[in-house]
């Protein structure tokens, strides 16, 4: 049996598809349709899956949705009414974008699959978000927390897994959201929503939460979780382009310009922006509550966060949590409930955010609603495409474009370790494209972790972002805890697919300066040697060579862009980027470039 599943029309459209229980192919559409966090019906990965399962969409058995479209367009249209005419533009937004495809789902998903009404489901938002954190985790009993911005009208759920069966138990509602409210200070921060919060997570280290009490005069939370915004600091349920209003700048001040360099005199000034201005102490200090006003708020996110997974606790009893929504990629505060609450064992999927509802909605379909036994659960996240020898080689050979083939695997892996041990900063891509928003060493840049430079080398020469930005060890599952705060990391699904911000142990800090943070922290990734051998390989012959198993790893892509799929789109960032060689599956290209023939 072949489930389609599809999520579209918010952001990160995505199609799954699974064939008798197991998933075949998932990917995003902005892996094909190169526009990042791409929204719109996800052809071109749907197009994908089918290709990837030799079938055409009039031979899908079924079609799940990941949400009601109607009850969407209901709470858009309930809350403009509400706030009228301070809403005007958001009530005419949502009637010029939502009277075309988006809320005719049905009869687009059947014109473009040819597939017949009565074999399209609709599961909803966060019952979405709910299936793809339990139908595809290892347990067969599980409590679920959701948590993200808003689906049709709950922004975040309290639910149950048992079996095959998911129940919801307690939901809040719109507006009232965790994910808004940290979005809100992304938006002030300067960064862009639903791309951005990850560097909220990465400046907060450098600031101390000075205004964590100004952050609570915003949400009142309750001791079960719950909370209320106070909704006359906000704008995003009257505004399309507006997140906070006036009284959340007279709490914080004036907003970061999103053109404004960000140092401190923790920092210190960066050399690559020539010389220091004369007001550089006032910027230092001003970039200072800046990343206080972060640190405030990631730090009350968690303590939500933990007050809703300990009221979780008492209402199941149950020892294992799984999570979804958006804010399920929030690395720092899910270390903080693995550590603190008193759940023992926690599963996150890899797209946790609104990409990974085109899984739970095929998940939900199949074992829920057809009554389907479960298979397998999601060991790794390697479900994208993949561009074989040939296509490598036809590639490279078409544009001219000089390689080597290093005989054998050894020699290649030989080459690489030689040259991430030299210093060269290396574009990394095998086999299937990962599924989700992290780079997990089949689309990776690597470096060496040894090397203190490497951080500001890779963020000003490579990536072209902001020096803040912490980067993540991939390291080999068995060697985890010689270096890093996790104990039996073997256990630990999140920390596969880089959802763990952990302690580098005091020892290790020094010989791994480029990966750890200024706190003292790292946001790892474990790999295991039955999911990705090349990949584990290459960790194990560094560390042969340097005594250091452990690579420094961020994703293959240039900031405000999508991560590569194919060997033009790598050889693009590699082009354009201070990346010293790429490795494209068994070839290998280095700089300078010289044009064959």
């Amino acid at each position: 049996m072949d489930v389609l599943g599809i999520s579209c029309f918010g952001h990160d459209a995505a199609a799954v598809l699974l064939r008798d229980g197991v998933v075949v192919a998932a990917a995003e559409e902005e892996r094909f349709s190169r526009t990042t966090h791409d929204a719109s019906f996800p052809a071109l990965a749907i197009d994908f899956c089918l290709d990837r399962a030799g079938i055409r969409g009039a031979d899908l058995d079924y079609v799940a949705f990941f949400e009601k479209p109607f009850r969407k367009f209901e709470r858009m249209v309930v809350t403009a009414l509400a706030s009228f005419p301070h809403s005007r533009g958001v009530f005419q937004e949502s009637m010029r974008t939502w009277f075309t495809d988006k809320l005719w789902v049905q009869g687009l998903i059947k014109d473009r699959l040819g597939v017949p009404g009565d074999r399209i489901l609709f599961s909803e938002h966060h019952l979405s978000h709910a299936a793809s954190a339990y139908l595809c985790s290892p347990y067969d009993e599980a409590a679920i927390l959701t948590v993200d911005g808003v689906g049709e009208w709950a922004t975040a759920t309290y639910g149950i897994g048992k079996g095959n069966e998911l129940r919801i138990l307690e939901e809040i509602r719109f507006p009232h959201s965790l994910g808004l409210l940290y979005s809100a200070f992304t938006a002030f921060l300067g960064f862009a929503v639903n791309e951005g919060e990850s560097k909220v997570m990465g400046m907060a280290p450098f600031g101390e939460p000075r205004y964590r009490d100004q952050v609570y005069k915003l949400v009142q939370v309750e001791d079960d979780g719950s909370f209320a915004l106070d909704m006359d600091a906000f704008a995003f349920h009257r505004s399309p382009d507006q997140t906070f209003g006036a009284r959340f700048e007279r709490l914080f001040g004036a907003p970061r310009d999103p053109g404004t360099p960000f140092f401190t005199d923790r920092t210190g000034y960066p050399a690559e922006l020539g010389p220091p201005p004369d007001d550089v102490e006032a910027r230092a200090a001003d970039n200072q509550r800046f990343a206080d006003i972060a640190a405030s708020i990631q730090l009350v996110t968690e303590e939500v966060l933990l007050k809703m997974v300990d009221h979780l606790h008492r209402q199941t009893g149950l020892r294992r949590l799984c999570m979804a929504g958006g804010v399920a990629l929030n690395a720092v505060a899910n270390a903080r409930i693995l550590r603190e609450s008193p759940f023992e064992e926690l599963y996150i999927q890899p797209a946790a955010g609104d990409g990974g509802g085109a899984l739970g909605a095929a998940l939900w379909a199949y074992h829920t609603v057809l009554g389907q036994p479960r298979r397998v659960s999601l060991e790794h996240a390697y479900w994208g495409a993949d561009h074989g020898p040939g296509d490598v080689e036809a590639f490279l050979a078409s544009s001219g474009i000089a390689y080597e083939r290093p005989r054998g695997e050894d020699a290649l892996l030989d080459a690489v370790v030689d040259a991430l041990a030299a210093g060269q900063v290396v574009g990394w891509v095998q086999g299937r494209f990962e599924w989700g928003p992290r780079a997990l060493g089949n689309r990776s840049i690597l470096a060496d972790p040894r090397r203190a430079d490497m951080r500001d080398v890779v963020n000003a020469k490579i990536k072209f972002r902001e020096p803040f930005h912490p980067f993540a060890p991939s390291v080999p599952e068995e060697c985890a805890e010689e270096y890093f705060e996790l104990p039996d990391a073997k256990r630990h699904y999140p920390a596969r697919f880089m959802l763990y911000v952990v302690d580098v142990k005091r020892d290790k800090r020094a010989i791994l300066p480029a990966i750890t943070h200024v706190d003292g922290t790292a946001r790892l990734q474990t790999v295991r040697r039955e999911t990705n051998p090349r990949y584990y390989r290459l960790l194990e012959r560094f560390g042969m060579a340097t005594g250091v198993p452990v690579l420094l790893n961020t994703s293959l892509n240039l900031t405000g862009e999508p991560i590569a799929n194919t060997p033009a789109e790598a050889f693009s960032t590699f082009s354009r980027s201070g990346l010293d060689m790429l490795v494209l599956g068994d070839c290998i290209v280095t700089k300078p470039i010289v044009q064959a023939g």
